[in-house]
């Protein structure tokens, strides 16, 4: 049965149906919840367990295997969310549903233990599974009658997406390393509920869009658009359905990718192997049974493609080729441009120097307050404008909104008052000195001056001091925060990952428990404030990350125009662009870590310029998949081939986690440098291929653009 859909526009908000709005809401608060986790997940579980703010203590390798399969997950369960969701709840029912369970995943995290840390981010992929597909169904469905209005809707949404994910990244962060990590997980959840909350309320303006379908209703036939400019006749009408054996290699394939998600983290973590943990040699090379294991599934999965793709008409089977091609350096793209979840985060954390003193710190205060003033008074604005169309429809889900932008506002209220508040400290402190010793003489190195160089431990309240040590005062070590010190004031310290923090009286007995409880020394460190210097800040590592949704709103409109205009390049040049850009990011990082070593601190530009790269990237890749699977596969098709392309994004996130997970053991074997450079030709090459695949790109997608 159809939905009529010409009510809606009798309501508008800047030319868009009222219930867009509501959509955009609702997507924004679950983006919100979504970043504002991801953002937090690898620094909390790399961080040392004991401190001022302690984490879980896990290997970069550990944490990254855990978040390339809850990563690689959220994009398959989409595709089992939208099957349900189309024959049995509807889309309306099935968003409630995804986003009531994922505030449920998020209130099992912020307990942070280890079993509500699994159970969260379960309820987080499943949820998602609901949500992802079904939000955008809606839109769909709504515009169904004026399909020229809905480039303009997706743009709309797609700005949602990103006010969500810029201001969950830097809210959820902030709160998360500046008071504790269950306050960041917790805001995400808290959010999560409100927006949920909201567009159950605003059921009214929907009427009947989105409700489950009817039994025994007839369904619509759509008509295959994918007609060749030849004149071939529509592919709908060559049926080729699934065969018993494609059912079999389906199930079988799934079952293998979905053990080879689990089985990652879990025989890295918890030594639990659900793939073949023995190994097999072949000659001189040794596969392990899991890696066996893979390598069956992908054979099997790449004859079930290719023996698909055959029985089609060649027109049909050339673009369906095509979108393969574009869907196998999809994972190259994925596969780095993630790291932004993984590596850069543990990058951002240990390696970059991201203290501002002077004119710099007045600066940052200065752009970081219009960065996130300016687009909250926005789309604030936004809100009061759907509170004037909608209030006396749907009073509950609007006030329900004006309490989410009021405790968005205090939160931000708070942070920058804070950062415009805080003070460094210079601090003295005992450190025992000794000679360094030059490993090729033996004798003690010195320095270009041929003065003696000297190194220092710093004396720890655990520390036995060694009888004749020579103990001196050094006052190397500045602490920054909202304190109220002056000179000669005793303080206890204590060291956070890359700095050091200070540490109240309730937190100095909590530590020494902590140690207690572990059997170790403590490392807490007495010292007295030494000087005090105005105008410090240190930027939070998740301060970072909200750069990409920054520069996506700053560059998406130009990209838009460019991609409608007469020089609107063809895709597979805008697929090498995308990736050569992302590699030319990871370059730049790849130079400006080149020689540092541990203790020495690159510039943030590097990282800033770095995100700038690999967002341009973003907008010229990302939006062209999706867009070319509709256009190029038939209809029949077109479910399978989307199931295809999200997994390959999903392979990419996966192996995003995996290879992010080794940044400590190749920085540690190689350099920092030889890491990123790792990213910097992988995407850069496979740019190369794809231009170079150009002409047959063509031929393949006869006439397509």
């Amino acid at each position: 049965m159809a939905t009529d859909t010409t009510h809606f526009f009798k309501s508008k908000v800047l030319g868009h149906p009222s219930a867009l709005f509501v959509l955009f809401f609702t997507e924004m608060w679950e983006r919100f919840s979504f970043y504002g986790m991801r953002v937090l997940l690898v620094n909390f579980l790399t961080m040392a367990v004991i401190g001022a703010n302690p984490g879980w203590g896990w290997t970069a390798e550990n944490a990254g295997a855990l978040f390339g399969t809850y990563a690689g997950l959220l994009y398959l369960t989409p595709i089992v969310g939208g099957i349900i969701a189309d024959r049995f709840t509807g889309y309306r029912n099935a968003v409630v549903i995804g986003a009531a369970i994922m505030t449920a995943g998020h209130a099992s995290m912020a307990l942070e233990t280890e079993f509500s840390l699994y159970a969260g981010l379960a309820l987080l992929v499943i949820g998602t599974g609901f949500f992802k597909p079904n939000i955008t169904s809606m839109i769909s469905t709504m515009y169904k009658d004026h399909p020229e209005k809905k480039d303009g809707a997706y743009t709309i949404f797609y700005m949602g997406v990103n006010a969500g994910a810029f201001f969950g990244m830097m809210l959820c962060g902030y709160l998360a390393e500046r008071i504790g990590w269950s306050w960041g997980f917790g805001l995400a959840g808290i959010f999560m509920f409100l927006g949920t909350l909201q567009f159950w309320l605003a059921k009214p303006l929907f009427g009947v869009l989105g409700e489950p379908p009817k039994k025994g209703a007839e369904e619509e036939e759509e008509e295959d658009e994918l007609v060749s400019e030849t004149g071939e006749e529509p592919a709908s009408s060559k049926r080729n359905p699934f065969t018993m054996l494609d059912k079999v290699l389906i199930f079988i394939t799934a079952t293998i990718g979905l053990f080879y998600l689990l089985d990652s983290p879990l025989s890295a973590i918890a030594d639990i192997h659900i793939l073949p943990s023995g190994s097999v040699s072949i000659g001189s090379v040794v596969f392990s049974g899991a890696t066996i294991t893979v390598l069956i599934g992908l054979v099997l999965f790449l004859y079930l493609i290719i023996s698909r793709i055959i029985r089609y008409p060649n027109v049909n089977r050339d673009r369906m080729i095509a979108v393969a091609i574009f869907a196998f350096f999809t994972v190259f793209f994925w596969m780095s441009f993630e790291q932004g979840a993984s590596s850069l985060i543990i990058f951002a954390r240990d390696w970059v120097d991201r203290t501002l003193s002077g004119g710099a710190a007045i600066a940052y205060n200065v752009v970081n307050t219009l960065l996130t003033v300016v687009p909250l008074a926005i789309v604030s604005w936004v809100l009061f404008l759907l509170w004037k169309q909608t209030f006396k429809k749907i009073p509950g889900s609007n006030i329900v909104l004006v309490i989410c932008f009021l405790c968005v506002w205090g939160v931000v209220g708070w942070m920058l008052n804070r950062d415009y508040n805080t003070t460094a400290y210079e601090v003295s402190y005992d450190a025992i000195e000794a000679p360094k010793i030059d490993e090729e003489t033996g004798n003690q190195a010195v320095g270009e001056n041929g003065e003696p160089l000297f190194e220092y431990t710093v004396v720890t309240e655990g520390m036995q001091v060694p009888a004749g040590a020579n103990v001196v005062k050094r006052r190397d070590i500045k602490i920054i925060d909202v304190l109220d010190l002056e000179v000669g004031n005793q303080i206890n310290i204590i060291q956070s990952s890359d700095k050091f923090v200070y540490l109240d009286a309730l937190r100095v007995e909590e530590i020494r428990s902590q140690f207690e409880e572990s059997g170790g020394e403590s490392t807490i460190v007495a010292a007295e404030v030494a000087e005090i210097k105005d105008n410090e800040v240190e930027i939070t590592v998740s301060w970072f990350s909200i750069l990409n949704s920054f520069f996506i709103i700053a560059f998406a409109s130009f990209f838009s125009k460019w991609f409608e205009s007469k020089y609107n390049p063809s895709a597979a040049f805008k697929y090498a662009f995308g990736l050569i850009l992302l590699g030319i990011g990871f370059g730049l990082l790849a130079f400006g870590s080149f020689g540092i070593t541990a203790g020495v601190k690159v510039s943030m530009l590097w990282l800033i310029l770095a995100y700038l790269f690999h967002t341009l990237g973003e907008l010229s890749l990302s939006p062209v998949g999706l867009s070319y699977v509709s256009k190029l596969v038939p209809a029949r098709m077109i479910g399978f081939m989307f199931g295809i392309w999200y997994l390959a994004i999903a392979i990419g996130n996966k192996l995003a986690g995996t290879l992010g997970g080794q940044i400590d053991k190749i920085t540690e074997e190689y350099s920092l440098s030889t890491f990123f450079l790792f990213f910097t030709i992988i995407p850069i090459v496979a740019g190369l291929v794809v231009m170079a695949l150009n002409p047959l790109l063509k031929k393949l997608m006869h006439g397509v653009r």
